[in-house]
């Protein structure tokens, strides 16, 4: 709900500050005081559009901060769930209402502060404003999209966008809490949308495409038959080097294994005793002196010395005769041509040809148009179709029942705020399957039609009522809503409701506004005091004369709540535009009738 609203040089208004009711506040004054402000500091903070000519005379700039409070299921989601279901809500992440707005700061990079998102607006006098998510600068959008979850404002300019068919099916969906088919019917929508656009691929294909398949196909055949294993050509290189020094390493390793141990080589003419035969004697030698200590030391030092030339003149010997022939090296220099070339192409390195082969598979399979592929892509199409078409019978089926009762419901509370005759009727009609009649929320048109009063034609939303009417047809449809849903973590601003309504109808009008304000936080703008009795706080907008040393900045407008004594004599104002004995006494009894038999949600009860 909205904590707070603070307000700072905006039109007439220097500096003001409204806590309103966790239930339903009232905004009353003259007209003209400067209510109006009050809307237009919720639209900047929602993103709307800045105007510089709101900056009050002589200010640099205009500001405005709402501070809205969560509650901590809202918070919970944000690390809870799948955000990735569909939903009657949000569409990208699942949730609804408060939850939804805190994925979407979550994703802005801003997470709630003691349960607290914090939504401000500058603007500049020089028409430049700054969009600030709790303490973070951030797109105006993202203003819009945060507080549309928050803030439903029912105003002259805001009636309007329940006109789109989309904001109705919207709300139908809410209503009938089809959340689970809706889901349903997505996840069908999204395979079937998938599969649509890799056929149109296939489908819209050019030369230069089938080209590139045949590319592909020749790369990766070539690659096939060649079948480069990794580290494959670096071993090559190296038989390749010993072959080429076969001499000078047969050489070199004959002569060592001579001078180490002439047994290992055909040595006919050997040149005094190898090293290990010298070696041995001189262990022997040294065996041989009776005296331990010292020379039995070193003996053992000498056969141990003796057993690593062992070893090594094993593993030299190992190397005699193992270098290839001619022939060898002809087929092995073929092989690093043919890894080379591979590697020139696709490399630098095998594994890197490897790599780049498998992902060519996969590119040719999307870029491959044969008819037999075209043919089993739509075969696999029309079972996606099938299923979304069936899960959209499912979604149709809810909405239609919804539909009844909400029409039925809203109808039967335009009696009650002094709407005899009208009416309203919620179609659900099924498009054309000869059109291919799936969209992305569903097979059905939606269509909220109204009949203002009998004998009128009934005309969509929006064309057929006035502002004020629409405001009562909005707030019969949200009652209608929050009786069926609730309305929890949302707060609904009313403007222009109470047009054209006075007498027994305002009363019923501010009870319902009250009724609303159990599961709601209700905020609205009224000159009726049967509808601000009903009112669990009430904000006063009063228009004064400026100190005298500011003469220059015109009439200034003031915001105070009033109670007590003080709310008895505004309401007494709004009944007769007195404070006589008469009036006031006449505002204490409304103040006393108008209370609710159940308490308002968060709040105690109207009135003081």
């Amino acid at each position: 709900m909205l904590e707070e609203l603070d307000i700072r040089n905006l039109g007439p208004i220097r500096e003001a500050t409204i806590a309103p009711a966790a239930g339903m506040t009232a905004i009353t004054g003259e007209t003209g005081a400067g209510k109006s402000m009050l809307l237009s500091a919720i639209r900047l903070v929602s993103g709307g559009a800045a105007e510089s000519s709101r900056v009050s005379a002589g200010a640099d700039e205009a500001w405005a901060q709402a501070i809205f409070a969560l509650s901590d299921d809202a918070v919970a989601s944000e690390h809870s769930g799948d955000t990735n279901d569909a939903g009657s809500g949000d569409a990208d992440s699942g949730f609804t209402g408060a939850a939804a707005a805190v994925a979407k700061a979550h994703d802005a990079g801003v997470d709630p502060e003691d349960g607290e998102l914090f939504l401000s607006r500058t603007v500049r006098a020089s028409g430049r404003s700054r969009a600030v998510l709790g303490g973070k600068s951030v797109p105006r959008s993202v203003l819009g999209a945060i507080a549309g979850e928050l803030v439903t404002i029912h105003g002259q300019t805001d009636q309007l966008k329940i006109a789109a068919s989309s904001r109705q099916r919207e709300f139908l969906d809410r209503v009938a809490g089809d959340e689970a088919e809706l889901a349903a019917y997505r996840k069908a929508w999204d395979a079937l949308a998938a599969m649509d656009e890799r056929l149109e691929r296939l489908r819209s294909q050019e030369s230069s495409a089938r080209q590139q398949a045949d590319y592909l196909r020749e790369s990766i055949d070539r690659i096939n038959r060649i079948d480069p294993q990794p580290g494959e050509d670096e071993e090559l290189k190296a038989r390749r080097e010993r072959i080429e020094n076969a001499a000078d390493i047969a050489q070199g390793v004959g002569s060592a294994l001579g001078a180490l141990d002439a047994s290992q080589v055909d040595v006919d003419a050997a040149d005094g005793a190898s090293a290990v035969e010298l070696i041995n004697h001189a262990v022997t030698s040294l065996r041989a002196i009776r005296v331990g200590g010292t020379f039995s030391e070193q003996a053992d030092r000498l056969e141990s010395i003796n057993a690593d030339l062992g070893d090594v003149v094993f593993a030299l010997s190992q190397e005699l005769g193992d270098e290839g022939s001619v022939e060898d090296l002809d087929q092995i220099n073929g092989r690093i041509h043919e890894l080379g070339d591979l590697a020139r192409r696709w490399g630098p390195t095998l594994a890197d040809v490897l790599a780049w082969r498998d992902k060519a598979a996969f590119d040719l399979e999307d870029l491959d148009a044969s008819p037999e592929k075209v043919a089993e892509l739509e075969s696999e199409r029309q079972t996606l179709y099938d299923a979304a078409l069936a899960a959209a019978d499912v979604l149709s089926a809810a909405r239609v029942a919804a539909a009844a009762d909400l029409g039925a419901r809203v109808t039967e509370e335009l009696g009650s705020l002094a709407m005899l005759g009208a009416s309203l009727e919620v179609r659900v009609t099924p498009r054309d399957k000869a059109d291919d009649p799936l969209g992305p929320y569903g097979r059905d048109d939606i269509a909220f039609l109204f009949t203002p009063f009998e004998g009128s034609p009934q005309l969509p939303m929006g064309k057929s009522a006035s502002g004020g009417e629409l405001s009562r047809l909005m707030l019969a449809l949200e009652l209608v809503a929050a009786d069926t849903r609730g309305g929890a973590d949302q707060t609904f601003i009313f403007d222009e409701v109470d047009a054209g309504v006075g007498g027994k109808a305002a009363v019923e009008l501010g009870k319902r506004l009250a009724r609303l304000a159990r599961s709601a936080q209700v905020i609205v703008v009224t000159h009726l005091a049967q509808v601000a009795s009903w009112a669990d706080a009430q904000f006063v907008v009063t228009k004064e004369p400026p100190d005298a040393d500011d003469d220059d900045l015109g009439m200034v407008t003031t915001i105070a709540e009033v109670n007590g004594e003080t709310r008895v004599h505004e309401i007494a104002r709004m009944l007769s535009g007195s404070e006589s004995e008469a009036s006031l006494d006449h505002a204490r009894e409304l103040l006393s009738d108008s209370r609710l038999t159940l308490p308002l949600a968060g709040a105690g009860a109207a009135g003081d």
